[in-house]
């Protein structure tokens, strides 16, 4: 009997595995995009920092 009850309980197990959600992928029906809004500031920065250099030259006699 008690083999009959384990089997049971078993097939029940797998029965509610088997009716479980499913997951599926796939692919985009549309292309990916990406939007880069991206702010470049760095050449402003390296003409001020190469004027700052001038400024601050040992030959400028400011210091």
């Amino acid at each position: 009997m008690y083999g009959r009850e384990l089997m049971i309980a078993a097939l029940a197990g797998l029965l509610v595995a088997c009716a479980g959600p499913t997951v599926q992928l796939a692919a985009p029906s549309e292309p990916i995009n990406i939007n880069l809004n991206v702010k470049i500031e760095h050449e402003i920065y390296v003409k001020v920092d190469r004027q700052l250099d001038d400024v601050f030259d040992q030959s400028s006699g400011l210091f």
